[in-house]
């Protein structure tokens, strides 16, 4: 006896997706593909102005036992935005696993005697996703505390374990300042990020400024004329800032003293030295002094570094390593707070691990290629995801909502399934889903994406029934931004199990 067509269909469905087609030959009566939009769905895009053929959609079950309960444009190739860090995230935990961390090495090139390095001190980045001003200030001191108070020559920066071409920081949306636009970096301090604190003075009617990190070569007012009002208003444009300058902060407008104390984090004008200036300027905060100055070595520095053991640490009479934070604690950053800059660092680590030599170097090249060998491996059936820089901060990433799920299925059978998980936020409760969904509260566990014409969500929701599903949904479009709310009524369609 011949299968009957609507069978056939559900077979073809199943294959499409990637699923085993086990649960269409073990179900008679199962339902099929909900074909027309939930109404809730319709009408927020109706309301926000955006056609269904802007949109994809697909909830399916998480085990892949049930055809799909929502399909709408599954495999129409998308811009997902951030949502694309699922991708880079289950990646880095799969093949790196969740333990994995990232090593910042000191060593000493020279000879030390009486508290005084004779040579250079020698700070080796290894792509570090978060080595912020603590931690660097804590090292540091570390190697003050061993008996270095004097360094009779340079602090010098081995950045080669990254190899990212150099592109203007506003080329991407115009805004260079912006913290998001940091570029990777093997030796990469604080994000890149310079954070000003403002705190008022009334006795003195100013407002204190404070700057971390500490910055070589970078002067910043210290004080700023304080406004008395009784309402803060848009405090940063009334501070009027210049912060173009790599060498001068300046102010030349006023603080509100109603806006208590402020935090201002921007990146730094001149982003190629940001390390150079973080380290020199913190070692000279820490009381070490130093005659030279921290920069970069030089490939002619780098060859000999190897070839006498002194970025091994082999022969070097000094050798500190510092660990990063595991794997998993930086892909609940990167997934939490959507940390583009993170993210590429996972992304060039693919890359760098995948390369054969004695000194690899991670660089975009290597890091899709690596993406792309790792998804045939787990996905050969599955279109593969167009990728550019893994952090979904690009106009040219793309996936269909099939093959997101697909992963997505894969990664919760697997042995990250719950590191996974604890990276996404949660509906309602925290992270970038804190104030969405709020009628599933605590029920969906989302990745949101976010860019000009963009607004995606993926992750898992639990059913009513106790049964998790696989959320995907994704608008490209002018108006997306207002279609936010259809897509949140898809997360809440999918926990209430309509």
């Amino acid at each position: 006896m011949l299968p009957s067509p609507l069978l056939l269909c559900r077979l073809a469905a199943a294959l499409a997706l990637g699923l085993a087609p086990g649960w269409v030959l073990a179900q008679k009566a199962v339902r099929a593909p909900k074909l027309a939009l939930p109404p809730a769905i319709a009408k927020a895009l109706v309301r926000a102005q955006v056609p269904p053929d802007a949109v994809t959609l697909l909830v399916l079950d998480a085990s892949g036992r049930q055809p799909p309960r929502l399909e709408h444009r599954s495999t129409v190739p998308m811009n997902p935005a951030s949502v694309m860090k699922l991708v880079t995230t289950y990646a880095a935990l799969d093949v790196l696993g969740p333990d994995y961390t990232w090593n910042t090495r000191l060593t000493m090139d020279g000879s030390l005697s009486d508290g005084i390095l004779h040579g250079n001190l020698v700070v080796r980045g290894g792509g570090d996703p978060k080595l912020v001003v603590e931690r660097l200030q804590a090292l540091l001191g570390q190697v003050q505390a061993s008996g270095v108070k004097v360094i009779r020559g340079d602090i010098v920066l081995d950045r080669s374990a990254f190899l990212v071409p150099a592109l203007d920081a506003g080329e991407f949306d115009g805004e260079p300042l912006r913290p998001y636009n940091a570029r990777p970096d093997a030796l990469l301090i604080n994000f890149k990020s310079l954070v000003m604190r403002f705190t008022p003075d009334l006795a003195n009617g100013h407002a204190r400024v404070q700057t971390e990190p500490p910055m070589a070569g970078l002067l910043v007012d210290d004080t700023v004329p304080l406004a008395r009002v009784s309402r803060c208003g848009d405090w940063r444009s009334e501070l009027r800032a210049s912060v173009h300058s790599p060498d001068r902060i300046q102010f030349a407008g006023s603080y509100s003293s109603a806006c208590g104390e402020r935090l201002w984090p921007t990146a730094y004008a001149e982003p190629a030295t940001f390390a150079a200036r973080a380290i020199e300027g913190s070692w000279r905060a820490l009381g070490g002094l130093l005659t030279g100055s921290a920069r970069d070595a030089t490939p002619a520095e780098l060859a000999m570094l190897h070839a006498r053991g002194t970025l091994s640490g082999e022969k070097a009479p000094l050798r500190l390593d510092a660990p990063s934070l595991p794997l998993r604690d930086i892909v609940r950053d990167v997934n939490k707070f959507s940390n583009n800059v993170m993210a590429q660092h996972l992304f060039l680590t693919l890359g760098r691990k995948a390369q054969p030599g004695e000194h690899p170097q991670g660089t975009p090249e290597a890091g899709r290629a690596a993406l792309a060998a790792w998804w045939k491996k787990i996905l050969p059936r599955q279109e593969a995801p167009v990728m550019d820089n893994g952090s979904g901060l690009s106009r040219v990433e793309r996936i269909s909502a099939a093959s997101l799920a697909a992963m997505l299925q894969v990664a919760a059978q697997g042995r990250v399934a719950q590191d996974l998980l604890d990276s996404l936020p949660i509906a309602g409760v925290d992270a970038t889903m804190r104030a969405r969904a709020a009628a599933v509260t605590g029920q969906a566990f989302m990745k949101t994406g976010s860019l000009r014409d963009v607004t995606a969500v993926a992750g898992y929701a639990n059913g009513a029934s106790g049964a998790r599903y696989i959320v995907v949904g994704m608008v490209n479009h002018p108006n997306a931004v207002a279609a936010r709310p259809a897509l949140d009524a898809l997360i809440q369609w999918a926990v209430q199990e309509h």
